[in-house]
């Protein structure tokens, strides 16, 4: 799934790819959002997407609608929200959504 002939990612999974890669450092998108933007899909399939080819982006950059980072990688993301200064609700490991999401528009 979401793989060209050659074993790549295919034509969405790239799409979904090229618009991680451009979510500036302390901000965030939903998977909800990703599938918005890239005008195909919904959250499951970005959330797919991001499983098979996700690695080489900035995966923790990509969270759930209410602010959760992907299950299992609660850890690593959270030590990435540090380094980016991504705002985080108070007393909580949720990203602040109203203040880091991102409307996929250039710059920050």
């Amino acid at each position: 799934m979401f793989t060209d002939e050659e074993g790549g990612p295919d034509d969405y999974a790239e799409d979904v790819l090229a618009l991680v890669e451009r979510i500036p450092p302390g901000r965030v998108m939903a998977y909800g959002d990703i599938a918005e933007h890239v005008g195909r899909g919904g959250p499951r399939q970005v959330g797919s997407v991001m499983s098979a080819w996700g690695g080489g982006v900035p995966w923790w950059r990509v969270v759930r609608s209410d602010g959760r980072p992907a299950s299992g990688h609660e850890v690593r993301a959270l030590s990435h929200y540090a380094a980016e200064s991504t705002p985080m609700r108070p007393g909580s490991d949720r990203v602040d959504m109203r203040k880091a999401r991102w409307d996929g528009a250039s710059g920050a």
